[in-house]
């Protein structure tokens, strides 16, 4: 086997790309969704997303291996956050940028990133991508190779090689067979069900219509009217930054397939709305907005209403993206995220590891806190005998 770059998506037939997923991976690895970033310009050298992507190819040509590389001139949009590396080396005189990132531009979900054709040996294969990225930042003295919210397998991988392991959190909700959402609020302790249900009512009151469209249901019309919700977000935002365009939403019509869109209206008035993907039981909220403010607007819409759909469609989690402890006080829970980082040099590969295993203890310190002082009621006893 053999590696190979390529500087497009579309330079890897779409059905060989495919063929490397499993059922259980995320939308966002998938071809099409790749290649409407880089289609629409949203990844690529001008935004500093310079597509660079790794192919392993065995003997005959065929695809076994690929994951999906950027060369970064900058760390934005990548919600694993690195300033501060950047910055120490700056202060040592080192050139930080350009680096490595392998990932999913804009996207913060967990997910395979060593992508290996079912049936091959993923630990070989694995080795050879991993390979691959050193061997890709040495010849172009490169500062840095960054594997983002990779699985846990992937990461110890990686490990063997060098990398530094980079513990972070997320909230998730999980479906826990409920039935309806007043299953979900029954899970919930007395206080925090009394308050969404005060945050629905109110909403109510507004005479705020939320409606559900996904797949076959969503127009061309709805989509170009998701990009001007995505941007009202930025436009408030005095810290905000645009990634996305309208020519990535007209191109999401070939990935209505795995799209749902949540959407409020106010006398048939589109006034708020999220963009969503689903695929394979899961849920990923990725985009809020709103044209008018409204009480409890954005709670409703971008949580209850699609916990409901969740509930409803038989979904078993949502994952509403980055940030936000108000998702903790609804039933989410702290979930680990893993990234693995292979810096260069000696003296900023110490500061940063020293950083990272001080960083570990207060992550996993509030993961378990989290998890047991939550929104939700505790279980009750067991009558079992103990095994």
């Amino acid at each position: 086997m053999k590696s190979e770059l390529v500087t497009a998506i579309s330079a890897v037939a779409r059905a060989q790309w495919n063929g490397l997923l499993e059922p259980e991976d995320s939308p966002f690895v998938d071809w099409d969704w790749l290649y409407a970033l880089e289609k629409s310009g949203c990844a690529s050298a001008e935004t500093g997303w310079a597509p660079h992507h790794v192919l392993i190819r065995a003997n005959g040509g065929e695809l076994v291996g690929a994951c999906p590389l950027y060369v970064k001139t900058h760390s934005m949009g990548e919600f694993v956050f690195d300033h501060g590396w950047a910055q120490a080396a700056a202060r040592a005189g080192l050139e930080y940028f350009p680096k490595l990132l392998v990932g999913v531009p804009f996207t913060p979900h967990t997910g395979r990133r060593l992508l290996v054709r079912p049936g091959a040996d993923p630990e070989e294969v694995g080795r050879l991508l991993g390979r691959a990225l050193l061997t890709l930042r040495e010849r172009n003295r490169l500062s840095s190779v960054h594997v983002n919210f990779c699985l846990p397998q992937e990461a110890r991988l990686l490990l063997e090689m060098g990398f530094l392991e980079r513990l972070g959190y997320q909230y998730h909700w999980h479906n826990e067979e409920f039935r309806s959402f007043e299953d979900y609020l029954g899970a919930l302790k007395h206080k925090r069900r009394h308050a969404i249900r005060k945050e629905q009512a109110e909403l109510r009151a507004q005479a705020i219509d939320i409606r559900i469209a996904a797949g076959a249901q969503i127009d061309d019309g709805l989509l170009r009217a998701m990009f001007d919700i995505y941007r009202s977000t930025i436009d408030k935002l005095y810290w905000g930054r645009q990634y996305l365009n309208p020519s990535f939403f007209k191109l999401m019509r070939d990935f209505k397939r795995n799209l749902v869109l949540v959407c409020a209206y106010e006398n048939n008035e589109l006034i708020a709305g999220t963009f969503n993907v689903q695929h394979a039981g899961v849920m990923y909220g990725r985009y809020w907005g709103c044209f008018r403010e409204r009480n409890f607007l954005h709670f409703n819409v971008c949580y209850y209403a699609a916990i409901e759909h969740c509930i409803r469609t038989g979904l078993r989690r949502f994952e509403p993206g980055a940030g936000g402890e108000y998702k903790w006080l609804r039933g989410f829970d702290p979930a680990l995220t893993r990234s693995v980082h292979y810096l260069a040099h000696p003296g900023l590969a110490r500061a940063v590891g020293d950083f990272l295993r001080r960083e570990r203890q207060e992550v996993e310190s509030w993961i378990t806190v989290g998890q047991q002082h939550g929104a939700k009621k505790a279980p009750p006893p067991s009558n079992r005998e103990p095994d």
